[in-house]
């Protein structure tokens, strides 16, 4: 069974973004490919909730090979974006006085379920909820949703490094 979802998912899907790719690319050290993260939605310290998305497309570096003929965004991908999401978090609301040499790094993975497929043409969108932090791990539930579907579950651990 499912947790209670973090956000609207409907709402949150078209939002405007409060962080752009190039406001990631300052913050996240992943680049190029492997910045899953395209833009953040919400980011509220107040709450512990950050959202963020990608836009999955049939032009993307693994659609071809992750399953020719029907790609699906590949599970070990999502899992990376609800990282870079969680990373945000700590990065700009946790740690920001830290200075620039901080590093944040994915320190396990919990209870991680894959709900539905996840295919070129929609909008993944990834919500945390900060449930623990302290001054050096963090530890998050996240869910993605592709509309109204819950399509990704699981709890994240970050490590400031």
């Amino acid at each position: 069974m499912s947790n209670p979802l973090l956000e609207d998912p409907v709402s949150m899907a078209n939002a405007t973004p409060v962080a752009t790719a190039s406001d990631l690319d300052q913050i996240l050290p992943q680049v190029n490919r492997f910045r899953m993260a395209e833009g953040i939605l919400r980011n509220d310290p107040e709450t512990g909730i950050t959202v963020g998305y990608r836009d999955i497309r049939a032009d993307d570096w693994w659609a071809e090979d992750h399953i020719p003929g029907r790609p699906l965004f590949p599970g070990v991908l999502q899992c990376e974006l609800a990282a870079q999401v969680a990373s945000y978090d700590m990065l700009s609301n946790r740690f920001e006085d830290e200075g620039q040499d901080t590093f944040v790094g994915l320190g396990g993975l919990e209870s991680v379920r894959f709900r539905a497929p996840v295919v070129p043409g929609c909008r993944l969108v990834m919500a945390v909820f900060l449930e623990r932090g302290g001054s050096k791990i963090c530890r998050y539930l996240c869910q993605g949703y592709v509309g109204e579907k819950m399509v990704f579950e699981g709890k994240i651990l970050g490590v400031r490094f």
